[in-house]
């Protein structure tokens, strides 16, 4: 990690000296499990140390509530009831959370409770302006797919619950439409390149093993973490776009860092 730290921070400072703009907003993109948090909280003790003002804003921080969800699933398409995809954030939330840290003042970070599936009660509180915010986020910068690509179902919950595209096609043109304002933010992308969409399971799993510790750890039930197989069925909803990003985003990333199964930079 501490390799993968200075490369994104020497990134970081002649990014940012070559712009007066501030908040300076680097983005960190990754497939779930890569290791986005962990860079970004190790990056803001750095530069906090430093002498600089940091905020983190994850993207799944800015999911709709459950109930929103629902009445999207309801109004556009059931799949929507499932958080994850362009189209279950609040996109205009991320924008004013953005403007918000460029001004003097407290400014509240929203938290996402991925326990409840709802959002936490009590936001994070930072006071602006910051210098810089870390912009973390499995899709963060994504761009589109074409719509030819749209075509042909990746995997079984697209054959079986999306047969004639349109929750895909929903899900890109919200990616095309609003998510691009809140992406145009970002001066810097950082990509983590996991090896394949493959070890994004293991990955997740990983993550999901670390929530139940956490939750026992507080004395909260676990019943409400997914099992594996839940798991496997859940990273389905992610895979369409992941592939896309594998594939088209480390040619104009700032910064490419390629993963192994490990996490270690290859």
């Amino acid at each position: 990690m501490t390799a993968s730290l200075d490369r994104v921070e020497a990134l970081l400072r002649t990014a940012m000296a070559a712009t007066a703009r501030r908040p300076f907003v680097l983005g960190i993109c990754g497939a779930q499990g890569s290791g986005k948090s962990t860079l970004a909280d190790g990056l803001a003790a750095r530069l906090m140390a430093a002498g600089l003002r940091v905020a983190v804003l994850s993207l799944d921080d800015l999911y709709l509530t459950r109930a929103e969800r629902q009445e999207r699933a309801r109004e556009v398409h059931p799949l929507l009831a499932t958080r994850g995809v362009p189209g279950t954030h609040d996109v205009a939330l991320g924008l004013a959370v953005l403007d918000g840290l460029a001004r003097p003042g407290p400014v509240p970070l929203p938290r996402f409770d991925k326990a409840a599936d709802t959002r936490a009660a009590e936001p994070v509180l930072v006071d602006g302006p910051v210098d810089v915010v870390l912009f973390e986020g499995w899709c963060v910068g994504a761009l589109p797919q074409d719509a030819t690509a749209l075509a042909e179902p990746v995997n079984d919950l697209e054959r079986t619950h999306d047969a004639d595209g349109g929750w895909r096609r929903h899900v890109n043109a919200a990616l095309a439409g609003d998510y691009q304002r809140l992406f145009g933010r970002i001066d810097a992308l950082v990509m983590l390149a996991a090896p394949g969409f493959a070890i994004v399971r293991d990955w997740r799993i990983e993550q999901e093993e670390g929530l139940r510790r956490t939750m026992r750890a507080e004395g909260r039930p676990t019943d409400t973490t997914m099992s594996d197989e839940q798991i496997a069925g859940f990273i389905q909803f992610y895979e369409r776009l992941t592939r896309h990003i594998l594939a088209e985003m480390p040619g104009r990333a700032d910064l490419t860092l390629h993963l192994d199964e490990r996490r270690r930079v290859v």
